[in-house]
């Protein structure tokens, strides 16, 4: 039998990999081939598996941990998809904290499991706007000097840079990231696409689709310096139901992002990224879906309801660099506010926060 081509998207939280994601597995399925997808998160209940879920990709959730810290859950939720769909392709997103993903997934795949899987070339996605200020192009807000590490270190391992959401930006500032891309990381390939519109994509998913990972040396990386970058960015997870009269589920989400970035904003704290979904019985094939990627940016609803809604399951998925009892505060007020009393009730029905834990690899191979 065939190896199945193993493809990993990494890049910091809010770059779009989920989006990207979903037009990969789309590009696959038109070229005839079955695909299966899988996502990683610290916790459980999850807006990009909802998503995914919803556009008809089978999809397996790991969560409690990232792909490197959870290696064995990977190749478990890859035989699951094997068993159940036997897909051709895996796109994988790993938790986008992470770094260090070649050493700790890639070559250990290859190594261990070279006979089920051909690894692709290691993609990093990056937001413009974010990508920017990081390097120091451009001012604006920014992470602390620990956060920015682990942001770099994900540049540093990237077989490929992808600049997504050109779109977003405009042509000058493009092409000045690129620039600043190409001198600091001299050995990486850079695509330039958009994710939403599609633009650039195919030439990006053909060549990672037509290559496989030839590996380098190892990362040089501090795990105490990674461990402090990762533990300054609290994490919260949250599912609510919804119940009232009819209401504008998407006005609805909108404004719930704009109470969370407005409190935030007020304590001045950085949104690393804000995922949220609403889904109703009443519309089972539909969902709203809204993102927000820094504190300063502007909603993106890329999924609408169509109709009024009497009820509905939300889901919050909040990283910042902040301590995870505020926004707990933060975001359990924004979701029991009713401006008025023909709001919609909300019942908090699972919430977690937390900084995660010093990263442990199962395997942490030399690449030679």
């Amino acid at each position: 039998m065939a190896r199945a081509h193993y493809v990993m998207i990494g890049g910091f939280l809010g770059a779009g990999k989920t989006t990207a994601m979903l037009k990969l597995g789309q590009h696959v399925v038109a070229g005839e081939r079955r695909v299966g997808l899988i996502t990683n998160d610290q916790s459980s209940g999850l807006a990009d598996t909802r998503v995914l879920g919803a556009a008809g990709f089978r999809v397996e959730e790991i969560t409690g941990g990232c792909f490197c810290c959870r290696f064995g859950s990977l190749t478990e939720a890859a035989a699951r998809l094997t068993e159940n769909a036997a897909p051709e392709v895996f796109l994988a997103e790993p938790v986008g904290s992470c770094t260090d993903l070649k050493a700790t997934v890639s070559y250990p795949l290859r190594r261990m499991y070279g006979d089920d899987y051909r690894v692709a070339p290691f993609s990093v996605m990056v937001d413009p706007a974010r990508a920017l200020r990081v390097l120091g192009v451009e001012d604006g807000r920014r992470f602390s000097a620990k956060v920015h590490y682990v942001y770099e270190k994900q540049l540093e391992e990237a077989d490929f840079i992808v600049i997504n959401k050109i779109d977003t930006v405009s042509a000058e500032r493009v092409a000045t990231l690129r620039a600043a891309l190409e001198a600091r990381y001299p050995r990486a390939r850079i695509f330039e696409v958009s994710a939403r519109t599609g633009r650039g994509l195919s030439a990006w998913f053909d060549t990672v689709l037509a290559m496989s990972d030839e590996g380098r040396s190892d990362l040089d990386i501090d795990y105490d310096d990674y461990a402090e970058g990762e533990a300054l960015l609290g994490w919260l997870n949250c599912t609510a139901r919804l119940e009232g009269e009819p209401f504008d589920g998407n006005a609805w989400l909108k404004n719930l992002a704009s109470s969370i970035q407005t409190r935030l904003a007020e304590s001045a704290i950085e949104i690393a990224h804000l995922k949220m979904t609403l889904t109703s019985p009443e519309a089972p094939d539909e969902l709203a879906a809204l993102n927000l990627a820094r504190t300063d940016a502007l909603p993106d609803a890329s999924y609408r309801l169509q109709a009024p809604i009497g009820e509905g399951e939300l889901i919050v998925n909040l990283r910042a660099e902040a301590d995870p009892a505020l926004l707990r505060d933060v975001v359990t007020a924004s979701i029991n506010q009713r401006p008025t009393d023909t709001a919609p009730r909300a019942t908090i029905e699972h919430l977690e926060h937390f900084r995660r834990g010093r990263p442990v690899p199962t395997h942490r191979l030399a690449l030679g």
